[in-house]
């Protein structure tokens, strides 16, 4: 009874703990990544971008292999080796922090950390084959060589998140086997929650029936269970005089899913015409059923999350998940993946090449630059993390509007000068002029603002990108037309200011604003219409007004440059002020 009433404590205690988070990941010597190694900060969605070949499929495989300590995944042949050879000053080194809730751990792993404790554990392999791991122990400050964390691999991996990885080109019977298992990992979920409910159910009836069945058989088999008991109670007495031997037979009344024996098939085809298994469909349509399958679990997760609080965790790490998807699937992908962690259950984990992938308007998001450095050495930097920029409820309202508007406004993570400009007859203007030279702006990223206001929310997101930036902006002017009132744009000019003065120490910006907008700044006069077709209409015919552009968007571009004199660069809104008023004057 004693027993009981314990191990429903235990229950309990763990029921009300939250579920153990992935905090960091550091990889060294391992593939292409070398001896300074990777550092990576770990969020709900951490998205890893970078040039091909920089590392990013490293970086996720590396969490597989940990998370398969003890297992044939876990081992390494030579290929993972850097230079394809077992270097005793460069072996491969995993090293894994895990926020956890539960203390029973054991002290000598445990900091204090983010209302739980951090356990850091490390993988090396001084061969190829399997890794040694180690605990980081606090009370020797330093790796302990005799023991780790949470015990035997098989039970240390099930208090960590679960890997589910999807590569980039898997071929179609392991993918479909995949998302076979995803969706079997669902329904078993589910089959607990009904086995640990307190509630009599048709299944605990099924389990009581079932055990009367084992009982009955044995009840019936006595004589044989007799009978092998005299056997060998005759054959240890040769040995031992008097020992006996007393084999009994009960029912077990811990019946799981033991008792049920899965067989999944999975087809997919048109309603009412051929449906073949999911391996024989095309690249795009498994990949298209993994989102459904995701999405299936990441709702069905959500509704039981009470009912069944301690399923473990899911990490998933997908490779380029962009890949044979139309462009409409796509934004339905993007937006599954930032949706599962949403039910607590989920970290997900992806390399990219499309900006549609990043959204700015989350707050659960970890943007990860890789790339490769000029002397060969992996470098992994958190460029974006949502409660460093400070955004407030308006500028996370700008950005998910900019995101719907205008899907690959993130393209500037992916490398490149970065302008910002605000409407659409200046972005038109400028792609106009890339196009007719290429060769000269070929790294040059245009985002439209579509809006001052948005101005400042970008700005935010590229003071904590760290790398130089150009804004460009209608002054307009400080009253309206008829001059009764002061015009609500021109407060923004102020906003801008500040959100570039909170730039880190040492970043180069430049601020030009047009006077006092765009089409009368470079075109001589107010484009009435459709403004960027007319401006573009302009330029193609008009080649001095194509050089007073061209003139602007190299001083955007280089900030040593002279701009035409028809903006202002400026540093105080009286500056802007001024300027508009000698300029009203002269006219």
């Amino acid at each position: 009874m004693a027993k009981a009433t314990k191990a429903a404590e235990d229950f309990t205690y763990l029921e009300e703990m939250p579920r153990p988070r992935l905090k960091k990941l550091i990889v060294k010597n391992f593939r292409c990544i070398g001896k300074k190694g990777v550092e990576i900060d770990l969020d709900d969605i951490v998205v890893l971008v970078g040039a091909n070949n920089a590392g990013k499929s490293s970086i996720l495989k590396a969490y597989e292999v940990a998370m398969s300590d003890g297992s044939k995944k876990g081992e390494l042949t030579l290929e993972d080796f850097p230079n394809n050879e077992i270097n005793p000053d460069q072996l491969p080194e995993i090293e894994l922090h895990t926020v956890v809730y539960d203390a029973r751990v054991g002290q000598k792993w445990l900091t204090e950390a983010e209302g739980g404790y951090l356990v850091r554990e490390k993988w090396t392999w001084p061969n190829t084959g399997k890794a040694v791991r180690r605990g980081w122990n606090v009370e020797i400050n330093n790796w302990d060589e005799t023991s780790f964390p949470f015990g035997p691999a098989n039970i240390a991996n099930s208090r960590r998140p679960e890997p589910h990885k999807v590569d980039a080109f898997s071929d179609p019977e392991e993918q479909a086997k995949e998302i076979k298992k995803l969706l079997m990992a669902a329904i078993t979920e589910r089959v607990k929650s009904i086995q640990s409910s307190e509630e009599k159910n048709e299944y605990h009836a099924l389990l009581d029936q079932a055990l009367e069945l084992q009982k009955k058989i044995i009840d019936e088999t006595r004589d044989q269970i007799d009978v092998a008991n005299e056997s060998l109670t005759g054959l240890i007495n040769q040995v031992f005089p008097n020992y006996v031997v007393n084999f009994d037979a009960q029912p077990d009344n811990t019946l799981d899913l033991g008792m049920f024996k899965w067989h999944s098939q999975l087809k997919m085809g048109p309603e009412g015409g051929f449906q073949s298994t999911i391996d024989k469909q095309g690249s795009g349509a498994r990949r298209t059923l993994l989102w459904t399958a995701l999405k299936f679990i990441a709702e069905t997760n959500r509704k039981a999350k009470e009912a069944n609080a301690l399923q473990r965790p899911y990490l998933l790490l997908i490779d380029e998940p962009e890949i044979c998807l139309h462009p409409s699937a796509i934004r339905e992908a993007c937006k599954v993946l930032y949706d599962l962690p949403l039910s607590g259950n989920w970290q997900v984990m992806v390399t990219t090449h499309s900006p549609v992938f990043i959204d700015f308007s989350r707050d659960n998001t970890t943007i990860v630059k890789v790339e490769r450095s000029f002397d060969g050495d992996i470098e992994g930097t958190t460029v974006f993390r949502p409660e460093k920029v400070n955004f407030d409820m308006d500028d996370r309202q700008n950005l998910k509007l900019l995101n719907i508007c205008d899907p690959y406004v993130a393209e500037f993570f992916f490398g490149g000068r970065v302008i910002i400009v605000e409407g659409d007859t200046e972005y038109t203007a400028f792609n106009y002029i890339r196009r007719e030279k290429p060769e000269k702006y070929n790294n040059i990223h245009i985002i439209r603002a579509r809006g001052k206001a948005t101005i400042v929310s970008l700005v935010k997101i590229l003071n904590h990108f760290g790398t130089a930036y150009s804004v460009l902006h209608d002054s307009d002017r400080p009253r309206t037309k008829d001059g009764n009132r002061a015009n609500p744009a021109w407060t923004n000019n102020q906003r801008i200011l500040d959100s570039l003065n909170a730039r880190p120490e040492g970043l180069a910006v430049r601020l030009l604003a047009s006077i006092p907008n765009f089409e009368g700044a470079y075109f001589g006069e107010e484009i009435a219409g459709d403004k960027p077709y007319n401006a573009l209409a302009t330029l193609t015919t008009d080649s001095d007004k194509f050089r007073v552009v061209e003139q602007l968007l190299d001083s955007l571009v280089d900030h040593g440059l002279p701009h035409p004199d028809s903006c202002l660069e400026w540093t105080q809104v009286e500056q802007l002020s001024d300027y508009i008023n000698n300029l009203t004057n002269s006219n």
